[in-house]
């Protein structure tokens, strides 16, 4: 009988290279809309914004009694003060909303009833004493989730109190998943019945639909085919035909005389690849039928799982704009010297464990055909191609199957608050689905003095020095000045006084701050919006400590904004960003320049890179622009 020989067999890298590159993935998913209940584990195919505020009003944070702060002052131990239920106090539980003309709530193992229309208190409150502020948990117009977020159990829980009850998703990739083999009885078949001889359960497609359900997949699993070529080509043409996005044939490649898998996608689409160097997974067949992705999969077991690992998993993440999560590693010693076979990467299962200071590797059996040595694994030691095996005096790294997989390619920017930052890491995640960015708001100050610790990629920054009228310069100089750094200018933006809409108070500008009707929300010292602030205060001749409300701190932009909204201040320094974003009024008082500062030794990072290509993208500057205040003829220079 003629046997069917291997074409060219390639590498694992090789094999990966023109599977991943021979369609465009990315495409191949639509989009649907879903209950935000029903939508746990599944991708975002677009950003998602609060509709809600939460809280959406006032809520009391502890049992007790509401109370106007101001009207409990004096009270102490030696003159207390006796307050009115119904008029100076009004009783509250944990997530009321505050009754009118109260701003603060004391515990109630704090008060001392002295009959049903009277109590005692021994200390005063101060203002939102005990009280969740409106917003305080998220804001109405906030991003929630960005592009590409999988969501899990804590998103579901955010996307409802934001007032999200249906997101859309990007569609489950369906994989068909057809077994073959003469010698396969499905397990209904075996029920209360001995095994007969020559015959094997078939399970390989159902670890194969579980490992799909683990990847965001939609698993199909069709009846057994024989072996027989003519079936099993009608099986993969009926297959290809549907609306799946992946087949995946089983047990019908090898490179024997039954290898029916290779003639079926030579005969009905082209095969890319006929043979992987890696030890198990030798016989797989990867090919292209009528635009579909076909994987020829192995009939052994850890043979078939490896193949699906290597191949059918990314591919079947990057259908979801995901990269698909890489296992930790970490650095064990093998318990003796393992020979490996000379070409062909070898993946071996150990169990580990920690023997004194080391982690030790012992090794399962090596068999293809073993299912238990993958249940039985705690990590796969993957033996280079080049190599003729293991040293046991020489740590090699394992990828550990019990612990959680971790990715860390997260950019890091701590600084100054702008609501841009939000837009950039949705596109960056859009645009470059490994890649993540977080941002912490500490102040333009607080983000260099990051830069300066190493906890940090890059600062948010736009501190003027007053003297030159230079932006950041003059502080990177001061605080930075070992340390070599590149300035990006971000935006151009406005900042003014964010005021109630349609000015209530009649304000002009920031001579009116002193007005004793009017209560400020003041950003952090520190931050390039205090040191503004106080700048221009400076040149009017005011001084801070006339201004109602100037202690009190927030430390973004939208925080600032939010408590105009919610009336808790008649006046904010902030940006026209935010204060479009709540439908607030806005009195633009300068135009500043946001940078990004940059370490040098970060700089070429692919990160980075991908970071600024953004920036400097039509898109993103698009989107910046709707936001409105923002001017941005130098988006992604590099100004000092």
């Amino acid at each position: 009988m003629k046997r069917k020989i291997y074409f060219e067999m390639k590498s694992l890298a090789e094999a990966r290279d023109i599977f991943f590159n021979c369609l465009d993935y990315s495409s191949l998913l639509g989009d649907e809309d879903l209950s935000t209940t029903e939508a746990l584990g599944r991708v975002l195919s677009g950003p998602v914004f609060a509709r809600f505020s939460s809280p959406n009003f006032h809520a009391a944070a502890m049992d007790g009694i509401a109370v106007w702060a101001e009207n409990t002052f004096g009270a102490s131990i030696e003159r207390p003060k006796r307050l009115a239920i119904g008029q100076d106090a009004f009783w509250i539980n944990t997530g009321h909303p505050l009754p009118p003309r109260t701003n603060a709530v004391i515990m109630v193992e704090n008060l001392n009833p002295l009959d049903e229309e009277r109590l005692e208190i021994q200390a005063s409150a101060y203002p939102w004493q005990n009280v969740r502020k409106l917003g305080e948990d998220m804001v109405a117009t906030e991003l929630l989730l960005p592009q590409g977020h999988r969501i899990n159990a804590y998103d579901l829980g955010a996307l409802i109190a934001g007032g999200i009850f249906k997101v859309a998703v990007k569609k489950q990739p369906k994989v068909i998943l057809i077994p073959t083999g003469s010698e396969l009885l499905d397990w209904p078949d075996l029920q209360d019945k001995p095994l007969p001889a020559g015959k094997v359960p078939e399970f390989n497609t159902r670890v194969l639909s579980g490992l799909v359900q683990e990847c965001g997949g939609r698993p199909e699993r069709r009846g057994i085919v024989t072996d027989q070529p003519e079936k099993i080509q009608a099986a993969l043409a009926e297959a290809a035909a549907s609306d799946c996005q992946l087949v995946i044939l089983n047990a019908g490649s090898s490179s024997g005389s039954e290898d029916y898998t290779f003639s079926a996608v030579q005969a009905l689409g082209r095969v890319l690849v006929h043979g992987v160097t890696i030890m198990p997974g030798k016989p797989t067949i990867l090919g292209v039928v009528r635009g579909k992705p076909v994987i020829g999969n192995p009939g052994y077991p850890v043979s078939a799982t490896i193949s699906f690992e290597q191949f059918a998993r990314p591919i079947l993440f990057q259908m979801q704009g995901l990269v698909a999560p890489e296992r930790k590693q970490l650095a064990v010693f093998p318990a003796r010297s393992f020979p490996s076979k000379l070409g062909q990467e070898e993946f071996l299962r150990v169990n580990l464990g920690l023997v004194g200071e080391r982690v030790i590797a012992n090794p399962l059996p090596r068999g293809a055909g073993t299912i238990t040595s993958l249940t039985r694994a705690d990590g796969i030691i993957r033996i280079p191609a080049n190599a003729e095996g293991l040293n046991q005096n020489e740590p090699v790294l394992a990828e550990l199957l019990r612990d959680q997989q971790v990715i860390s390619q997260t950019v890091v920017i701590v600084g100054s608050h702008d609501n841009t930052l939000d837009l950039l890491g949705n596109f960056l995640t859009r645009r470059f689905p490994r890649f993540r960015l977080t941002s912490s708001n500490v102040g333009s100050t607080g983000g260099l003095l990051a830069l300066k610790r190493g906890i940090a990629h890059l600062a948010g920054s736009h501190l003027l020095d007053p003297e030159t009228g230079e932006y950041n310069t003059t502080y990177i100089q001061r605080l930075l000045p070992d340390l070599p750094v590149k300035g990006l200018n971000l935006v151009f933006r406005q900042q003014g006084l964010i005021l109630p809409q349609g000015n209530p108070k009649g304000i002009k500008g920031l001579e009116d701050l002193t007005r004793p009707d009017l209560t400020l929300i003041n950003r952090q010292a520190g931050s390039g919006t205090r040191i503004l602030l106080d700048f221009r205060l400076q040149e009017l001749g005011i001084d801070p400590s006339k201004i109602r409300g100037y202690e009190d701190e927030e430390f973004t932009h939208m925080a600032v904004a939010v408590n105009v909204l919610s009336g808790r201040a008649d006046v904010g320094m902030g940006i026209f960003a935010a204060a479009k974003a709540l439908d607030l009024d806005f009195i633009p008082v300068v135009q500043e320049r946001y940078d990004l500062v940059i370490p040098e030794k970060y700089w070429e990072e692919e990160k980075i890179q991908a970071l600024l290509a953004v920036i400097r993208s039509d898109e993103y500057k698009e989107a910046v622009r709707a936001m409105g205040g923002y001017e941005l003829t130098q988006t992604g220079e590099v100004l000092f």
